[in-house]
């Protein structure tokens, strides 16, 4: 069976290193904003029942970038722009791949499976709390993996 531990431990891995932004699985990072938030939404498996190492699966993830005030600007607050420049970086990370080759721009590795395919989900969009400053962007990606 495909575990989705290890896919998550490496999709958070993968948008920490490529972003240069502290992610939060689950919860927001012990970081002030900007940050970006990670959930694990739905799983499918399909293929060898799971006694068998031959199934596959597909993932869903929701990324929530998360714009916030400027620690050293008084009386800032989180903008649109901040948080849609979040998502261009995370759809980058996830879904980026280099035109020369057609290989992912990222790896994302994961022990036990491969990573076949990687597509957008569904992409909600921009939400702001102005009672606190924070803009937020929804997406959601899906993995593909089988076993090896």
């Amino acid at each position: 069976m495909i575990e989705r531990l290890p896919v998550t431990m490496a999709l958070s891995a993968l948008l920490a290193s490529a972003t240069d932004f502290p992610v939060g699985r689950g919860r927001k990072p012990l970081a002030d904003p900007p940050y970006y938030l990670l959930h694990s939404i739905t799983a499918t498996y399909s293929g060898a029942p799971f006694t068998d190492r031959n199934e596959d699966a597909s993932f869903i993830y929701q990324v929530t970038p998360v714009s916030g005030p400027d620690p050293n600007v008084p009386d800032s607050h989180g903008v649109a722009d901040q948080a849609e420049l979040m998502a261009d970086l995370a759809r980058t990370a996830v879904l980026g791949r280099d035109p020369a080759t057609g290989l992912w721009l990222h790896a994302l590795t994961v022990p036990g499976a491969k990573v076949i395919g990687r597509g957008p989900d569904a992409e909600p969009g921009g939400t702001s709390d102005p009672s606190d400053a924070i803009m937020s962007y929804v997406q959601r990606f899906r993995l593909d993996l089988t076993s090896t």
